[in-house]
């Protein structure tokens, strides 16, 4: 069965009907009126071989490998954590990746991961040419890279599951992500002028605009960045003091209290920014620096936490 480029699961059911690519005993594809929710039901002799993006798959993997910490978080959700053999050092999530082997995320070792016979290998980027090494010891590669937003996400789960023969989970996963932070969302009053933030990712400080996939999901719940248009051309922007103390945001997010040990304590201590409103007002946020750089499961977390600090703030005001 060959899986299209899959969509968010809003747009799962309001698909009419979608073509799924299947084929017939002479070989050759043939079109179905199945929509990609009713193909999550088929049996598992149906559903391979399958194709997603440029991979297909002849039989259902045993024995993955994830690269990615979000496509590992991804894989436990949707049923698959039982066939993950080894994960990147920095899969620490669910507590069941503890156990697993893990591999080195910045210079992976094609040798090691060969000596685990894996036939499924998920990536979120290309370190050294991984795929073309992979690919040449004919062990099949996913590339599973950073969305863009939050369709992006629930899009990212489907395709996993379809790999993994977990497509009627994973749509389950999806649904169940986009129906909380839909009513999250709901729950949030958008005021004018908006609310405006600033989102640490680390001391020195480096932040984020609204074209990147966090900037979106702060965009979604009525946020302004103060970041944007501070560096032409540059999403990951560098921003100085001044900036910030000129810009003087409503809310300021810390992306960096595990890595760097932040908190409203050492950005109230910073020269200049004790007057900042967010300090006044004690809307300072301490994220989970895994659970806000990964975009898996465990987003609905991450809008949860934004969307608190939202209606604490306008309950001040």
């Amino acid at each position: 069965m060959k899986f299209p480029r899959l969509v968010g699961i809003a747009g799962l059911f309001l698909l009419a009907p979608s073509l799924v690519a299947c084929s017939d005993s002479s070989g050759e594809s043939v079109a179905t009126d199945t929509t990609i929710a009713e193909a999550a039901e088929t049996t598992a002799v149906e559903k391979f071989p399958v194709t997603v993006g440029d991979l297909t798959l002849e039989a259902e993997p045993k024995r993955i490998i994830s690269m990615s910490a979000t496509a590992t978080e991804m894989l436990f959700a949707i049923g698959a954590g039982d066939r993950v053999i080894a994960v990147d050092n920095f899969s620490n999530f669910p507590e069941e990746t503890a156990s697993l082997e893990k591999l080195d995320a910045y210079e992976p070792n094609v040798e090691a991961i060969s000596a685990l016979d894996p036939d499924l290998v998920i990536i979120s980027y290309d370190p050294g040419n991984l795929v073309e090494q992979l690919t040449t010891l004919s062990i099949p590669v996913f590339t599973a890279g950073a969305v863009a937003d939050l369709a992006g996400a629930y899009e990212q789960i489907e395709q996993i599951g379809a790999l993994t023969g977990q497509l009627a989970e994973a749509v389950q996963v999806s649904s169940t992500m986009q129906s909380e932070i839909d009513a999250i969302a709901a729950g949030i009053t958008k005021v004018d002028p908006p609310l405006t933030y600033f989102y640490e990712l680390d001391p020195t400080p480096y932040t984020v605009t609204s074209n990147t996939f966090i900037g979106g999901v702060m965009a979604s719940l009525g946020l302004l960045n103060i970041a944007d248009g501070a560096e032409e051309g540059n999403d990951y922007p560098q921003l100085s003091a001044e900036i910030i103390v000129e810009r003087d945001p409503d809310i300021i997010f810390l992306a960096d209290t595990k890595c760097c040990a932040q908190s409203a304590e050492t950005v109230a201590a910073r020269d200049g920014w004790g007057e900042l409103k967010a300090v006044s007002t004690g809307s300072i946020v301490a994220l989970d620096d895994d659970i806000a750089s990964r975009w898996g499961p465990r987003l609905v977390n991450l809008v949860r936490t934004i969307a608190d600090a939202i209606i604490s703030l306008l309950a001040k005001s």
